[in-house]
This record gives structure tokens, sequence and C-alpha cells, in this order.
């Protein structure tokens, strides 16, 4: 990781699962190069369960939220109008291997 802030951005997901499953492999290439640019720290869906439905937990390197929000204002689920709802957030991880 960068000297950058980090921040958890979450998504929350229409659940038009068959559109989702479409564009699913140009949502994972596009976090993929971003990862692979050193933006995106880690990425991954989080699981519908009895109160909350799909969406996803996208850890970002950036400067302050909103360049954190840019950085994935290009991600193919958003642009589809898939991603219903996003949080930015800014995140100190103290204990484990992201911690500073």
């Amino acid at each position: 990781m960068t000297g950058m802030a980090v921040f958890a951005v979450t998504y929350v997901y229409s659940p038009d699962a068959e559109r989702l499953d479409a564009l699913r492999p140009e949502h994972r290439a596009f976090l993929r190069a971003l990862h692979d640019a050193g933006r995106v720290v880690v990425s991954g869906p989080l699981v519908p369960d009895d109160g909350a439905p799909a969406g996803a937990l996208i850890v970002v390197d950036a400067d302050d939220a909103a360049a954190a929000a840019a950085l994935l204002d290009a991600d193919p689920f958003r642009h589809a109008g898939l991603v219903t709802e996003r949080t930015v957030r800014e995140w100190v991880p103290v204990i484990g291997s992201l911690a500073r």
C-alpha cells in the first residue's frame, strides 16, 4: 500500500441477477486493473442475508473520499445502473496485514 489513506467502499447491487452475471467479467477486469495499478487493495462480494441485499466491499488507496469514489466511477456495474447505493468511508486498519 502507498502512503495514501485507505477507504472502504460498499456497493448495494440491483436485484437483477441476470444483468449482474452478464457484466461480472467486465466488472472484475476493471477492479483487477485497479488492483494491478496499486489502487484497489482488496475486493469481494458481500453475500446477501436476511436483512441485507447483495453487494460488495472494495478497499482502495486514495488521497480522499472524493478520489476514492472517482476511482470507481467507471465500474461497468455502476455504468449499467446495477449499483443502487455506494458508500465511501475512510478506514483506519490498526491490526493485521493492512495496519499502518
